[in-house]
């Protein structure tokens, strides 16, 4: 299991150490897509080694669970899918001259950097390695954000820093504050941030205490996952990041964020009670929500506009949280990896409209099924999958979290939530369908995608499809993940 955890963090580190020595080249493209690969491979194999217990490597800083496994699963599948998709596009940026080869070999450093910190942010056992894992991730895509250097890259670029760095200050807050209470409730102080630690002595914190630090940890976190208030960096940097890098960011980075405070609850509701974090999520989820479906009437950037969804499916996400119950946080995981591979299509599908247009502008897109087969229908499957229609996955997800939010007494928080995503639904059926069915505008560029570039959509489409008519052993794996990440009893 050792071996498993540790090849999961170093295999995309050691393909950004040969891209810092190789420069930007086929062959170290290609390590940094086998590391992705390898990332997924091993949370295959820690599933299978771990089954529904925990097991725990290096004196207990790193761990694999149930949680773990599927996250990496997430990260391995996206990952893949946009270093692949990354090999091409950063040959169409060099023949474009929108980047040189001192731009392309840093995307080749920082991106495989961008997935260890990733993983080593989910296996981590300790959450003081966990923070830094997160923090590193904000130092690492700050630089892909502003890939392009323009002025408006270099914008956004400031401003995901400021406000990321904001965040996970106030989310240092708050372990600081764990840490104290667990010093305080008996732990001992070798120990006092790792998880299992803090979830054995999480009854004899100063409730006090834990429910600042939960709420700072709410709060920072949150504002990592694109969570309301601090949720106004995400569409700057989602819409100038490289279209690989806002797949990866969009579809793994806010949900292994989020992933913290999934195994965070248990601890802070062992001592505050179950109704402090609940009431937190479904303020900051509906707000959320409320957010992104506002924005998503009124947006005519493509990019922009996808950027919005994912505020949309991450306030749903938090409300799911909020009822807490097995069968939420099982509805959850689901929607997180049928969220994640359906982004991640919708947005290298999207870059492929960018490069051909230069614009993002939907005004500008139109008629994309008449003018090719390929991009129109990966668009159009991810925009299926993302609006939860049937037979996908997320049709699945989203009705599992309408049940458990019933279950859970929550009738009146289901009720708004779905007004919500009614005028979301609407908002991104109209938008898509100026892109997809449209009139081409006369004069209109060529659609062609690399060969490279096509696999990697034909094989998101089958991925979204084969996880809509059955998620397999997958079930079984978020049913254990819940079972181990469910708050106090209700």
């Amino acid at each position: 299991m050792t071996v498993l955890l540790l090849t999961a963090i170093l295999a995309p580190a050691a393909a950004s150490v040969a891209a810092l020595a190789g420069g930007w080249r086929r062959v170290t493209a290609a390590l940094t897509v086998l590391s992705a690969v390898a990332v997924l491979v091993c949370g295959v194999a820690l599933g299978i080694r771990v089954g529904a217990g925990t097991g725990f490597a290096l004196g207990g800083l790193l761990r694999a669970d149930a949680l773990t496994v599927t996250m990496l699963v997430v990260i391995g599948t996206v990952g893949t899918l946009a270093t692949w998709a990354g090999m091409s596009y950063i040959d169409g940026e060099l023949e474009r001259a929108h980047t040189d080869e001192r731009g392309a070999r840093l995307y080749g450093v920082l991106t495989p950097a961008f997935l260890a910190a990733m993983v080593l942010a989910v296996c981590a056992n300790n959450i003081g390695v966990v923070w830094v894992a997160i923090e590193a991730t904000t130092v690492v895509t700050a630089f892909l954000v502003g890939h392009r250097r323009t002025r408006t890259a270099l914008e956004a670029t400031w401003k995901y820093v400021v406000i990321c760095s904001v965040g996970i200050a106030v989310a240092f807050l708050g372990t600081v504050l764990l840490y104290f209470a667990a010093r305080d409730g008996g732990a001992p102080a070798a120990h006092a941030l790792n998880l299992d630690a803090l979830a054995a002595h999480a009854r004899g914190l100063n409730p006090a205490v834990a429910r600042l630090a939960g709420g700072l940890l709410l709060i920072g976190y949150g504002a990592k996952a694109g969570l309301f208030p601090f949720h106004t960096w995400l569409a700057d940097a989602h819409s100038q990041a490289p279209a690989p890098v806002s797949a990866l960011m969009s579809g793994v980075l806010l949900s292994v964020a989020f992933s913290v405070l999934i195994r965070l609850r248990p601890i802070i509701d062992a001592a505050t009670g179950p109704t402090f974090l609940r009431g937190g999520l479904l303020v900051v989820g509906l707000m959320t929500l409320l957010v992104a479906a506002l924005m998503l009437t009124v947006t005519g950037d493509i990019k922009r506009m996808l950027a919005y969804s994912s505020m949309e499916n991450m306030g749903l996400i938090a409300i799911a949280a909020a009822a807490g119950t097995t069968l939420a946080i099982s509805a959850l995981l689901l929607h997180v990896l049928a969220h994640g591979i359906a982004k991640t299509v919708l947005f290298l599908a999207g870059g492929h409209l960018q490069a051909a247009h230069d614009s993002t502008a939907i005004a500008d897109i139109t008629g994309v099924l008449r003018r090719s087969r390929l991009v129109g229908l990966s668009f159009a499957t991810g925009l299926i999958v993302l609006l939860g229609l049937p037979p996908f996955a997320m049709f699945a997800s989203e009705l599992a979290i309408a049940r458990s939010l019933a279950g859970a007494r929550l009738a009146w928080v289901l009720g708004v939530a779905m007004l919500l995503i009614a005028i979301a639904f609407a908002a991104l059926a109209r938008n898509s369908g100026r892109v997809l069915l449209g009139a081409p505008a006369a004069g209109a560029p060529s659609l062609v995608v690399p060969a490279t570039a096509a696999m990697v959509l034909i094989i998101g489409i089958a991925v979204c499809a084969a996880l809509g008519v059955t998620a397999g052993p997958l079930t079984h794996l978020f049913a254990v993940a819940a079972g181990s990440n469910v708050g106090a009893p209700r």
